[in-house]
Parts: C-alpha cells; structure tokens; sequence
C-alpha cells in the first residue's frame, strides 16, 4: 500500500499501467458501469489498492464527468427523525459507488442561501432533499433530485417519497377514540408534514363525531410543543388525550403535564409521530406513529438511482403506510 505522501502523486495513469488497462477502462470502473469484465474490474480494483490511489472528484467535476457523490438536504440534525432516514438511504446506496454528503439547512441559515446551491457547485450526481425546498428550488435544480416527505413546495421534475402523515394521523385518532376519549387535543406544527398530520387528525375526528381542538401552529421542537400544551391547558384543561404533530412536540408536552402533576397516562394520554429514537427509551416510552422512515431512505435511494440512469423519465410519487407503534403513554380515561 502507497503511504499517504506518494497516495496523493498517484494518478488515474499510473493505475493503468499498474492493471494493464487503458486510462478510459479505469474511468469506467470508478463510474461502476456494468460494461467491464469481471477480471477487468478486479485488475483495476488490485492497482488502485496497491498503489493507493484516490479518485479527485473535483477533477471529475472539471471534466464533466459524474462525481459519485449524492447530496442530502435535511431540516435540523436536532431533529432526531432522520437518523432512520438516512440508515434507510445508506442500505439503498449500498453496492453503488456514491458518496454522501450531508447538509443541515438550519446550520447554514445565516448565509439565506439553499444548501442546495453549494452541493450544486460541487457537481453533485443528485440530491435527496429532506427539508423543505427554498424558493430558488422550487423551479427545479438541474440534477436527478427526489424530495422526502410532504413539503409545503415542490421541486419541478423531482419524483417524491413520502409517508401517508394524514393516515398516520388517523390512526392516532382512531387509537384514541378506541380507548373511550372523547377531548382530544391536536398540537399543530407549521411544516408541511404537520399540516397533512392536522388535516388528518380534523377528517378523523369528525368521522368520529368529535370537535376538533387543534392548537395554533408552532415550531415543531420541544419548545414549541411545550408552549403548545401550556396554552392548551390554560384554555381546555379537560383534555384527557392530546396527539403531538411529532415527538419532539410530544417531548415538550410530557414536561409540561408531568410539571402540573398531572399523570400520563393516568390523567391524560400522549401520542407522537416519526418514532425518535427518544421516544423508545423507558423515560418516556411514548405511544407513536412510525412514519417507516428508513423505509423512506431505501425508497429515495431506489428512485435517485432511476433517475440518475433516466433523467429524462417522469417524475414519480412514492406513499409508505405509517404504522402505530403502540407504547405506556396512551390508556383508557378515568
């Protein structure tokens, strides 16, 4: 093996000559085309390991040629719902050739600049974005782009990846109601997948013959969560169910009803949504819809790599069924 000094002097010619190939051979493998023989493949594999060579994505860049890098756009590493995500979207990815790079919008906001912007002077091979799209996207990116989950903007020509949020919510509800509530509680987000959960949670308590009580829109962290619940409670403080936008919301909310004495779910039930690694643990153990967010992952890497190879194709729209992860925060009312 190349030390690290000599590694850097090592170039896409010497791994040629080193396999017995031609420069334009080498090229396809690092591309992962199917074009190359097996043997032919395995020489050039050999070269690049003995020598240490280390392909420069940034004269692929230069040249036209694919990077082999996959760009994912996420709202806020704080938020603990794209840890399945991104699992999901590393076993899709797993086999190919592409790298990828990982952008926190909140981090960079600010620049008020799209991380898309920067991942695109990279010369990206494609985007995943799991947030919701800036208004300098909507109009399209340039790359093979698939937007996760339901966005209040699109991205033109991007396929989409999504969980059904207004039957998650529905299901929540249709726990809820099973259980004898009759005062439940929506504490409403202001994103895109939020406002499908409200407008689920809405169709599924009239179905139940129930007012809806949806609280103001708010963040949809722990903070906005526990703003929510206490306004709840100041204006309906018979509530004996409340259903979070997601657990980061129901988070916020468990503190508040545990400060106030009261006992969940003794006094009132709790539901998420998105299953947080958080909400698994014995502190809380919450009650939740499981969005299948890995599944999501796997299902943005299947159709990034169509419309990589198909750039050309229409656009797709892909629904997972969300499930409820049944947990200790959610029981009968006195």
């Amino acid at each position: 093996m190349a030390t690290t000094a000599s590694a850097e002097r090592v170039t896409i010619y010497d791994v040629a000559r080193r396999a017995g190939v031609s420069k334009s051979l080498v090229s396809l493998v690092l591309r992962g085309s199917p074009q190359v023989s097996p043997a032919r493949r395995e020489a050039v594999q050999r070269a690049i390991d003995e020598l240490g060579y280390r392909p420069s994505r940034a004269a692929a860049a230069l040249a036209g040629q694919r990077t082999n890098t996959i760009g994912v756009v996420i709202d806020d590493f704080a938020n603990l719902w794209f840890v399945e995500l991104l699992a999901g979207l590393r076993e899709g990815l797993a086999g190919t050739p592409f790298h990828v790079g990982v952008a926190d919008a909140a981090l960079n906001a600010h620049l008020s600049e799209s991380p898309v912007h920067g991942y695109l002077a990279a010369r990206v091979d494609g985007l995943v974005i799991a947030a919701e799209p800036q208004e300098t996207d909507a109009a399209g990116v340039g790359v093979p782009t698939v937007l996760v989950g339901n966005r209040r903007r699109g991205v033109a020509g991007a396929d989409r990846v999504a969980a059904d949020e207004a039957a998650g919510a529905r299901i929540a509800v249709e726990h809820l109601v099973g259980l004898g509530h009759r005062r439940i509680a929506f504490l409403t987000g202001a994103s895109g997948p939020a406002v499908e959960r409200a407008q689920g949670y809405a169709a599924a308590m009239s179905a139940a013959g129930l007012a809806p009580l949806q609280t103001a829109p708010t963040q949809t962290d722990e903070s906005g969560g526990h703003a929510a619940m206490r306004g709840l409670l100041a204006e309906h403080p018979d509530v004996t169910a409340v259903f979070a936008a997601n657990d980061l919301m129901a988070l916020g909310a468990w503190q508040v009803l545990r400060s106030t004495g009261r006992a969940v779910p003794g006094d009132v039930s709790l539901v998420g949504f998105d299953d947080i690694p958080t909400a698994r643990t014995g502190l809380i153990s919450l009650t939740t819809v499981d969005p299948r967010s890995a599944d999501l992952g796997r299902a943005a890497a299947t159709a990034l790599l169509a419309r990589i190879d198909a750039p050309g194709a229409d656009p797709i729209e892909v629904r997972v069924e969300p499930r409820l992860i049944l947990r200790s925060t959610t029981a009968s009312p006195h």
